[in-house]
């Protein structure tokens, strides 16, 4: 099901390929939304002790509710969110994961999925020109890895995100600063990008929680398209996605679908 507000068509309808660019969220809006997530590869990838697939999974069971109340305030959240992903960062230095393992875990990732359509609108935008700026809470080796394996790691495509460091061939942290579901307003993007889309304008954001809207920084929100895909406790949810998002996406709603509704997404 899509549901677009009435303003929106027109809000967009004047919008030329020159003058916009994306910013996306990966793990189940670039993905399907059963699709496992990029932070879940390493415990299905039987490369990692099962110890650190317990206490992983332990992290998610008591935290994954959290990230998808969209009725908890933005303070809590953040704080919750916070100490998971650093606990979860902590796992990867307590069983001294390595580079090997991780690389190998990355050139094997049956369990995620483009959801049906999104290749070609990767491929679309290239043709367009159009900057595609992945902002991603999950881990950016393997996103990276998934756009190769699938022929689409495009030079219009720009990947920030949480990349495994090593030292000594063991995982010791993040290169940067830690990003996760809730402070991608905190997110500084790299010279490189911020000079290609300084003088676009207008911005189709796409992710699958309401925090993704911060992707945009607040000045620049009235000039985006904003399209949310809302998989899980869809009935509690929906109200807020409502709010916030000008498309909203449930029932693993394609890209095909969605081109067909918005004018701008078609080739």
């Amino acid at each position: 099901m899509i549901l677009i507000k009435e303003e929106t068509l027109n809000k967009i309808k004047n919008w030329s390929d020159d003058s916009v660019y994306i910013l996306t969220d990966f793990d189940r809006t670039i993905t399907v939304g059963n699709s496992a997530s990029s932070w879940s590869i390493l415990s299905k990838s039987n490369m990692v002790p099962k110890e650190y697939v317990n206490e992983r999974q332990v992290l998610y069971d008591y935290y994954r509710p959290y990230e998808i109340d969209e009725s908890l305030d933005y303070d809590t959240k953040n704080r919750l969110m916070s100490e998971w992903w650093n606990k979860h960062i902590g796992l990867f230095i307590k069983y001294k994961l390595s580079e090997e393992v991780i690389n190998n875990a990355a050139r094997n990732l049956r369990v995620m999925a483009f959801r049906e359509g999104a290749k070609e609108f990767l491929e679309s935008m290239r043709d367009r020109n159009i900057p595609v700026i992945i902002i991603s809470a999950g881990i950016g080796n393997f996103i990276e890895q998934f756009l190769i394996k699938n022929d689409c790691n495009f030079s219009n495509i720009f990947i920030v995100s949480n990349f495994i460091k090593f030292e000594d061939g063991i995982a010791v942290g993040v290169s940067d600063n830690v990003i996760h579901s809730l402070n991608k307003n905190e997110v500084s993007l790299p010279t490189e990008i911020k000079t290609l889309i300084k003088n676009r304008t207008n911005i189709i954001l796409l992710g699958d929680s309401i925090s993704d809207i911060r992707m945009a920084k607040e000045e620049s929100r009235d000039n985006a398209l904003k399209i949310g895909f809302l998989e899980e406790k869809v009935e509690e949810n929906k109200p807020y996605f409502e709010k916030q998002f000008d498309v909203v996406c449930t029932d693993n709603t394609n890209y095909n679908e969605l081109s067909q509704k918005i004018r701008i997404l078609k080739k």
